[in-house]
């Protein structure tokens, strides 16, 4: 046994590894990390197969070591094979005892007792019950020493404090920001820095910015794929790259030689992964490999609890633990996720059991079955909370119309789900994708079925949203045709109304008048609520826009009452719209702005994207009416964005189009063309909670409105991460002010200026203020990571 003096003098410095390359990101990790050693003695970092635990840790080590007598020292368990060789490891690498120690408990709480250190055991989750028996006894004979272990899954001991290491920020594909601004994403930063090991004339331009970042979403932001991926740029463009990520098991190949072998390969790393499973894990992850973006219990209990093996509760529990499945939490509800890599690993090993076909059939069953409840609930007080289970479950519901519409057999079932579903389509803006299922589903199922006159006549209405007159009209036609064959009386309802809002879109308003009259008989005589909801609010607009606006209002509040009475919001809130509308053609801006106002809280609350751009349009004209210009411009430019957004425009709708474009020219004509013009950016700059807020006229405190009932879910997930005054100095900074000259600026004290720049960096998760002035940029694009974009 060598003596303490000369232990000592051996471990001035620890034996943490070195970085061989830059460290990226993970600053919020790391200052977390720190803090739960203040409460705790140990803490463990968990996470997913190459998320950079190891690297986290080491940091993370080396920061504090300075803080302890003994400094920091490191042991790498992942090479081990066996957990009985956990002590001779933690012997061996710290340098314990003497050549003829035994490896014992005894001989490394001997030796630690008295020591004040952080020990790092890293790669714990394959020899994990060794190393809690290990850590439990230092816990409790070792009062000077610290750990940080990394692992997949929690090491169990009393006492620990868990982190999980989540992938790298990676950006949102559908709302890229602007090239400039890409480095607010950790994700970004790492692949550019590893990009430029690799090639180092390698630029982020204009050209190849958004192939940049879609091809780090696909990675998932795991910094091992982004590593490995970036290495392949020696001979792929970013664009070939992103184009072949599909391939990624064989492309991501070329490993680094110094690394272990399980993470030379992506494949590997996951084999690994996958062979620390028992049977059960193993068959449960294959079968919820066919779920799409994330979902719940129930649906991974129906999807994969059928047939033998598997406890679905005990089997999330253990993939969680394991860091296979990603847990979400939101709103009250848990969800989970399997990553892209994870999850195609897991639908190979589904085809290699047989189980691809029948556990994709319970898939779409659980999914059309839901699609089916939302539409026989849709009218009643639960719609709110229908829109956000939808949203959550929109990818698997995707994945569950394709697999309906590969097969003939299915057809009954996809023209069901798609039409079930044309609510939420519309609610959420997604008319472009609407008709894409519609047509692909059509014409890819019999033609005898009895589903298709529904589908037919949801796809001409989502084609008049776009303004394809010429596509909706024969779709029509045909499905009078299969309506009146079978003898379809709610359909034939249906289809009479849709022929009434045509006309009323060609500026027909008594044919149209006509039509809605005969259509809410139809569904009165035949008790169809919905269909009686949306006559009342169809022909109460067509009259109160023609020439019986005071019977045109009588029927909008008959509208609103009744939906009223059923607690419901969408009809409720078109009324209110339609209220405003008539109110303003006869010069009434006043109670208009009420209604109107009304309506878009109740749009807010269902999220719905085409309703919010019509109710901006009229908050622009009210504003224009009182002379407010400015304000007119703004409105307008932020409900050009949101018409852009949905794939429709005012032009669409004959009567409304003349009054919109009549209103815009005076309000340009009242400001002149270059403070229009800037007010008009300033409002399609806007993100979408901000211009409600805008619209509404709610000033927000602290960068953030005040929470309420009828808050987005969005907005939850994305909150405003900086305080007021955090917000302001960014701002300066992004303007390149120095710490000086923002202090002077806000006539408070440099040293307090530093210490926002700092708490800023922390909480986005950057290192330098470039990155900060990126993140500003993509805030006012309303496209920011932490912006609720339009």
């Amino acid at each position: 046994m060598v003596s303490t003096t000369n232990a000592r003098a051996g471990e001035s410095a620890g034996n943490l590894p070195a970085d061989v390359t830059s460290f990226v990101g993970r600053r919020r990790e790391i200052t977390l990390t720190k803090r739960l050693f203040s409460e705790a003695r140990v803490v463990t970092l968990t996470g997913p197969g190459g998320v950079g635990k190891t690297r986290l840790a080491v940091r993370v080590a080396n920061n504090m070591r300075r803080t302890f007598r003994d400094k920091a020292w490191f042991v790498e368990l992942e090479n081990l094979d066996d957990g009985a060789l956990v002590l001779d490891a933690v012997i061996e690498q710290l340098s314990l005892g003497g050549p003829s120690s035994a490896a014992s408990l005894e001989t490394i709480v001997d030796q630690l007792k008295n020591r004040e250190m952080l020990l790092v055991l890293d790669n714990c989750e394959h020899v994990i019950e060794d190393v809690a028996l290990l850590v439990d006894a230092l816990m409790r004979w070792c009062p000077g020493v610290r750990v940080l272990a990394t692992s997949r899954q929690s090491l169990g001991v009393a006492g620990e404090s868990t982190v999980v290491v989540p992938p790298m920020q990676v950006p949102d594909p559908e709302h890229l920001p602007p090239a400039d601004a890409v480095e607010q994403f950790s994700s970004v930063r790492l692949f550019v820095d590893r990009a430029k090991a690799a090639v180092p004339e390698f630029e982020v331009t204009a050209d190849n910015a958004d192939a940049l970042m879609r091809l780090c979403h696909h990675l998932d932001g795991n910094p091992l794929a982004i590593e490995l991926a970036a290495v392949r740029l020696r001979s792929l463009s970013l664009q070939q790259l992103e184009e072949r990520i599909a391939e990624r098991y064989d492309l991501l190949t070329e490993g680094r030689r110094g690394a272990p072998p399980r993470q030379q390969t992506l494949r590997a790393l996951i084999d690994w992964s996958y062979d620390l499973l028992d049977e059960r894990d193993r068959r449960a992850w294959a079968r919820m490999s066919v779920f799409s973006g994330s979902f719940d219990l129930a649906a991974a209990e129906h999807v994969a609890g059928e047939g033998k093996g598997v406890d679905v509760l005990t089997a999330v529990h253990s993939l969680v633990d394991k860091s296979v499945l990603m847990r979400e939490e939101g709103g009250g509800e848990v969800r989970y996720r399997l990553p892209h890599t994870l999850r195609d690993y897991g639908l190979a090993k589904l085809a290699e059991s047989g189980e691809t076909g029948k556990v994709r059939h319970r898939h779409c069953a659980f999914f059309a079955e839901l699609a089916a409840r939302f539409a026989e609930e849709w009218i009643g007080p639960e719609q709110p909370a229908w829109v956000q289970r939808l949203r959550h479950e929109q990818d698997n519901l995707r994945t569950a119309l394709r697999h309906a519409a590969e097969s003939p057999e299915s057809g009954g079932t996809a023209l069901r789900l798609v039409t079930d579903l044309w609510q939420y389509w519309g609610i959420r803006g997604l008319n472009t994708e609407a008709r894409h299922w519609l047509d692909e589903v059509l014409d890819n199922t019999p033609r005898d079925l009895p589903e298709r006159a529904r589908a037919l006549r949801i796809s001409a209405w989502f084609s008049l949203l776009q303004g394809y007159l010429d596509k909706a009209l024969p779709k029509l036609e045909r499905a009078t045709v299969l309506a009146t064959q079978r003898g379809d009386e709610v359909e034939r309802a249906y289809l009479t109304l849709l022929h009434g809002l045509v006309a009323f879109f060609q500026d027909d308003q008594r044919r149209g008048a006509d039509l809605v009259s005969e259509a809410l008989e139809k569904f009165r005589r035949v008790e169809v609520l919905a269909g009686e909801l949306w006559s009342l609010h169809a022909l109460g607009l067509i009259k109160g826009m023609g020439d019986d606006a005071e019977g045109g209002l009588r029927l909008l509040s008959e509208c609103i009452q009744l939906s009223t009475e059923h607690s419901e919001l969408y009809w409720r809130s078109y009324a209110q719209w339609a209220t405003a509308q008539v109110q303003m053609s006869r010069d009434r801006a006043d109670r208009a702005e009420n209604s109107v106002k009304e309506a878009l809280r109740l749009q807010r609350e269902l999220d719905n994207r085409l309703g919010i751009a019509f109710s901006l349009d009229t908050l622009a004209w009210i504003a224009h009416r009182q002379q407010r210009f400015g304000r007119a411009a703004r409105l307008l430019g932020t409900s050009s964005a949101l018409w852009d957004a949905v794939r429709s425009a005012p032009g669409f709708w004959a009567r409304f189009a003349g009054d919109h474009d009549q209103h815009l020219m005076q309000i340009r004509t009242a400001l002149g063309p270059e403070a229009f013009d800037e007010h008009y950016e300033r409002g399609r700059e806007m993100s979408l909670g901000h211009a409600v807020d805008y619209a509404l006229e709610i000033k927000r405190h602290g960068g953030r409105r005040a929470a309420s009932s009828a808050e987005s879910a969005e907005d939850e997930v994305h909150p405003m991460p900086l305080t007021r005054r955090e917000r302001q100095i960014a701002d300066l900074v992004a303007e390149g002010r120095t710490n000086k000259d923002i202090a002077e600026n806000l006539v408070i004290a440099q040293r307090t200026v530093e210490g926002h720049v700092q708490n800023i960096l922390t909480k986005l998760d950057f290192t330098s203020r470039a990155q900060i002035a990126g993140w500003v940029a993509g805030q006012r694009s309303g496209d920011g990571a932490d912006s609720r974009a339009l």
